[in-house]
């Protein structure tokens, strides 16, 4: 395939950057070595994206996009959805999230705005379960969305850990989905279960409630 296929060309590079930038962080990476690796020019890089920066900018909103479909195809599955349906998504997206883990701990602006823009998708796609009555109303739905995506990324991005302590390996290439059970389990068991006994936390909750006089004056 050649350079004049714009369109096979930018995804190909966006392929391989998420790749390299994922295996070498953004250092550790060129525009020459994102060209060798999607088998383009260098020039057709710096045409489709204008630079490094252009690039990851790319990345991110590419592997946001993939995150939020993923999500959208598992709730739109229904009660009988596959259960191992988005643990085999996971499978094949392991470039994708060594990219992540990668953008996570490097930090700076670019990787706010790659959190902001998860944030956003996970409105959408929770609002979309609750509807499809997977997930519980929330008196404080846009904080819940916020903790939920820090939690879980607050997981990837000390994925190190997660294998030291519980042998799961988010990154691993030929790891298959079961092989999250240890980390997964205890997960599930929180969300559909919960972890206090019922009323153990009735009065920390009424420590955050908002007086109904409060919540009048702000509507």
């Amino acid at each position: 395939m050649s350079d004049t296929d714009s369109r096979g060309g930018a995804e190909r590079i966006i392929e391989a950057a998420i790749d390299l930038f994922g295996r070498h962080g953004v250092h550790g990476t060129s525009l020459r070595s994102v060209a060798q690796q999607a088998g383009v020019s260098q020039a057709l890089v710096v045409h489709h994206f204008g630079s490094k920066d252009g690039l990851l900018r790319a990345c991110d909103h590419h592997v946001a996009s993939v995150t939020r479909a993923n999500k959208e195809r598992t709730v739109a599955g229904g009660p009988q959805l596959d259960p191992f349906q988005t643990l085999r998504q996971l499978e094949k997206s392991q470039p994708l999230l060594r990219y992540l883990a990668r953008a996570l701990t490097e930090g700076g602006e670019r990787t706010r705005e790659l959190v902001d823009e998860f944030v956003a998708d996970a409105h959408d796609y929770m609002r979309l379960a609750e509807e499809a009555g997977f997930v519980k109303p929330s008196a404080t739905p846009h904080e819940r969305t916020i903790v939920l995506v820090i939690w879980s990324m607050g997981a990837l991005a000390m994925h190190s850990h997660v294998k030291r302590l519980l042998g799961v390996d988010f990154l691993a290439d030929d790891a298959p989905p079961e092989s999250l059970g240890p980390y997964l389990r205890p997960m599930l068991e929180l969300f559909t279960q919960g972890l206090m006994q019922e009323g153990a936390f009735d009065q920390m909750t009424e420590m955050f409630e908002v007086p109904e006089s409060i919540s009048e004056r702000e509507a």
